[in-house]
């Protein structure tokens, strides 16, 4: 399947899932920061909906931060009914929006990990093929995934995924499934017990979670 098909085909699928939602769970808090399930879904419906008049005004108001605009795209929005949301996903799936200088591996990167902050706390299973694991965690270990979706001062490690043929690294041992692997590599420390590994003491400490 092409990258693109594959996105399109996640897009829709996170948008049945959306549909299934009572109102507490689109409530619930995700594994993004501050964000609820809802407005993490809004955040992905940002980047294919966004004209560029209104993103260049996020960028100004949010003084040039991606993070800050982010934030302001998904408050603009904040007030749209749940079944607008997941239409929204369903109307932008074929959508091939990139951020500046990316490819089609931040989009795919965004939707993976974004779709794991809304499943993991609502304990469902994210119902998407293992294998793209393999080429979002090779971007997540790029240099360009240091703009906007790893954590500055990444330890020098070596990571593995347990339920794929994947690693990359020296130095001590970090290992678990493909998807708790690169989820920790975004930050999230509520899947570091899916982890093993003689580094995880310097995840630990590198994501403020002793």
């Amino acid at each position: 399947m092409d990258h693109w098909d594959l996105i399109a085909a996640e897009r829709r699928w996170l948008a049945d899932l959306l549909d299934t939602l009572t109102p507490e769970q689109w409530a619930t808090p995700s594994l993004c920061g501050a964000w609820s399930v809802k407005e993490v879904a809004v955040h992905l419906t940002s980047g294919p909906s966004t004209s560029v008049v209104t993103l260049l005004k996020a960028m100004a108001i949010g003084r040039g931060s991606f993070d800050r605009a982010n934030r302001l795209l998904v408050d603009w929005r904040a007030n749209a009914e749940p079944e607008q949301v997941a239409e929204w996903l369903r109307e932008y799936a074929e959508h091939r929006f990139t951020p500046p200088t990316m490819d089609w591996h931040a989009p795919f990167t965004d939707l993976r990990v974004h779709t794991q902050d809304i499943v993991v706390p609502l304990g469902l299973d994210a119902g998407v093929p293992l294998e793209p694991w393999r080429d979002v965690l090779g971007f997540l270990v790029s240099k360009a995934a240091a703009r906007g979706f790893v954590p500055k001062g990444r330890p020098a490690l070596a990571w593995t995924a347990t339920d794929l043929d994947w690693s990359h690294g020296t130095g001590p041992s970090v290992a678990g499934p493909a998807a708790a692997v690169a989820m920790v590599l975004c930050g999230r420390p509520a899947l570091l017990d899916r982890l093993d590994g003689d580094g995880l003491p310097a995840v630990r400490e590198w994501l403020g979670n002793p």
